[in-house]
């Protein structure tokens, strides 16, 4: 099964059954960068959409918003889900993110959560001063459960992907470019809860943020999980330390 595969079987990214609960450590939001930088006149084109919950339920009014993302099947689920919302200004298709088919400098705001880019696409397709908002998952994420497993998405990458996207977009032009470190504590209700997530995202999956998928559906020892929730028990439920990455780009 190739990455593309894991992708079609996923069909969407709503996470909102899990019970669990998070903290933010770090004051950084990305839906309110986009709602800072956004108008009700901006094009935004929002990369990796998913199932297009994401775009449906939280960004702002704008004059039209492009969800993409290279699986036909999530893009099913994106449409199917637009359906139950009055919102003429939104459209779901797909497309590769790697190689992006639009029209040079057409829209006002790029956005990208959790999905790979390529940096000089999204420039070009950037109007002039236009943004880029990002927000990724490191290498570091959930680093306590890949230590104890010995794999994980980007746990053999020798660079964090924060320091490759970064780089990437100064090359590929771009005048500003902002990254912010973003350190969360997720708290799970039950071991199902935790063990749900671990199936539904690709965190203990041979992933290399470099070379792809290696190992799509996870071999997941429930000895070391009941080990790992044994050691991060807490009053508020079982601990996942998260690390994400923002970044906020200006052409």
């Amino acid at each position: 099964m190739s990455e593309l595969d894991f992708y079609e079987r996923a069909k969407n990214w709503d996470f909102s059954h899990i019970n669990m609960y998070e903290d933010c450590m770090t004051d950084w939001d990305y839906y309110g960068e986009l709602y800072d930088h956004a108008t009700e006149e901006s094009r935004i084109l929002d990369l990796g959409t998913g199932g297009g919950e994401n775009v449906l339920k939280h960004f702002p009014k704008a004059k039209e918003i492009i969800g993409t993302d290279f699986s036909e099947e999530m893009i099913k689920t994106a449409n199917e889900n637009l359906k139950k919302y009055n919102k003429e200004n939104i459209v779901f298709r797909v497309m590769d993110n790697l190689n992006m088919d639009v029209e040079p400098e057409s829209f006002d705001i790029i956005t990208a959560r959790h999905t790979i880019i390529d940096a000089k696409g999204i420039y070009n397709a950037l109007k002039p001063n236009g943004y880029l908002i990002l927000r990724g998952v490191d290498k570091l994420d959930c680093w306590a459960l890949k230590r104890l497993f010995g794999k994980g998405q980007a746990y053999n990458d020798p660079k964090p992907i924060s320091f490759i996207d970064y780089e990437d977009l100064l090359d590929a032009g771009f005048k500003h470019v902002e990254l912010i470190p973003i350190h969360m504590r997720e708290y799970y209700k039950t071991k199902e809860d935790l063990m749900l997530l671990l199936y539904k995202a690709p965190i203990l999956t041979d992933f290399s943020e470099v070379d792809g998928m290696k190992e799509v559906i996870p071999n997941i020892d429930e000895s070391l999980i009941d080990k790992y929730i044994t050691e991060n028990t807490t009053e508020k439920g079982i601990l996942l330390i998260r690390r994400y990455y923002g970044i906020v780009a200006q052409k």
